[in-house]
């Protein structure tokens, strides 16, 4: 979605549009990215219940995440106005970029409960073993998103008003497919819910327990992306335009590996729930294999195709020609992100969420700052896609000497 989303407003006649999309996505990635311990953690929690075959908790587990969702999602759309109003000061735009960015939000905020409330139910379905229905979801979901933002922007002559509206109905459309699907398939575990078990103490602090470290960890990768964008955004329109096309470079391959992060987050909590420490073992080499192979398929795509793929998304030579100054740190980061995004998903399916969070602000404020303070002074724009390499390979490597603590139980 991000990638369509992104081509079509690049094509745009102003580059502030492009310029508010970042803007707007980056708020909307701090708010909901925010909150994706709903779906981490209920993959985990999720999937030991399968291992161990308690159908009471399974159930449980997503009748509290679907009440915590819907708690935050209603409580973000109360507060929409101190939100956008904060973030519009935080980040220092253009007076056009900011204009637009309000459009946007003060549309897709209303997204906020259906796409919190999808995070869980994704969650808990890939905790069941069940990764086609989270792939016909996000599926229909994008396709949906990609016709009506095609439909606003080229038949009605909309801008990021018609992004924000296509993401809005689309987000609500998929939501009601994925319930749909729950009762389609899962309907019989419904009579497992026990209403005096919701607001259990015990199971909400495990829940919380686990997600706390997750949601640390998230806010500091969030921070990152964020701090990223708002100081592209510093450097002008035209900077902001182009780095925007690379982040979504960066998303596409990170999300492709995220696949097998998300096998490793199911697998690995399945096999710790029924004690096979044999099979733990294969699924963490098997899904750490894969992700690499795709991680190196990624860079030498973007090596071979780089040039193409910027022209894809604009049609602003000064963009392209600034995107192609630091295009090689692109062409890098699907390799060298690959072992972390899986590693991840291994942390988060064994709920060993302490690393995750230790790892994270290490990479975070020792490395990933510093090196964008120092890199920006000694090599100007090239800083910034420095800082955000180094971070990528500190969590991978750091994760790394905490994986023998999983292994070995």
């Amino acid at each position: 979605m991000g990638v369509v989303d992104t081509a079509l407003v690049g094509h745009l006649e102003h580059v502030y549009y492009l310029g508010a999309l970042a803007v707007g996505s980056m708020i909307f990635n701090f708010l909901f990215w925010g909150f994706g311990f709903l779906r981490m953690g209920t993959t985990g929690l999720t999937a030991q219940e399968y291992g161990a075959r308690d159908r009471s908790k399974m159930m449980m587990t997503l009748a509290r995440v679907q009440l915590i969702a819907w708690a935050i999602g209603t409580g973000l759309i109360l507060l929409q106005t101190p939100i956008i109003l904060f973030s519009l000061w935080v980040i220092e735009s253009s007076a056009e970029v900011a204009h637009y960015t309000r459009e946007y939000f003060d549309i897709r905020i209303y997204t906020a409960p259906a796409i919190l409330a999808l995070y869980g139910l994704q969650g808990w379905f890939l905790g069941m073993q069940n990764a086609k229905y989270p792939m016909i979801i996000t599926i229909v979901h994008n396709v949906l998103n990609i016709v009506l933002n095609i439909f606003f922007i080229q038949v009605l002559d909309m801008h990021v008003d018609g992004v924000a509206w296509g993401t809005l109905i689309s987000t609500w459309l998929a939501l009601g497919l994925g319930v749909w699907l729950f009762f389609k398939r899962y309907k019989r575990y419904v009579s497992h819910y026990i209403q005096t078990e919701l607001i259990n103490p015990d199971e909400l602090k495990r829940y919380f327990a686990v997600n706390r470290d997750i949601f640390i960890r998230t806010l500091c990768l969030i921070f990152t992306f964020s701090f990223f964008t708002a100081m592209s955004a510093k450097q002008g329109d035209m900077i902001l335009a182009a780095n925007t096309i690379l982040l979504q470079l960066w998303m596409v391959a990170s999300y492709g590996i995220d696949g097998f992060a998300f096998a490793a987050e199911s697998l690995i909590g399945r096999y710790k729930g029924s004690r096979d420490s044999y099979k733990l073992k294969q699924a963490i080499n098997y899904n750490l294999g894969w992700g690499l192979a795709l991680g190196l398929f990624g860079t030498l795509i973007y090596g071979a195709f780089g040039d193409p793929i910027l022209s894809i998304f604009t049609n602003n030579e000064e963009v392209i020609e600034l995107a192609h100054v630091v295009l090689f740190w692109t062409v890098m980061a699907p390799l060298v992100s690959s072992v972390c995004y899986i590693l991840d998903g291994v942390f988060i399916g064994a709920t060993e969420t302490g690393p995750m969070r230790n790892t994270m602000l290490a990479a975070t404020f020792l490395f990933f700052l510093p090196a964008y303070y120092i890199g920006t002074y000694f090599f100007s724009v090239h800083g910034l896609w420095l800082a955000m390499v180094l971070f990528m390979i500190v969590r991978g490597v750091a994760l790394g000497f905490y994986l023998p603590r999983i292994t070995s139980r």
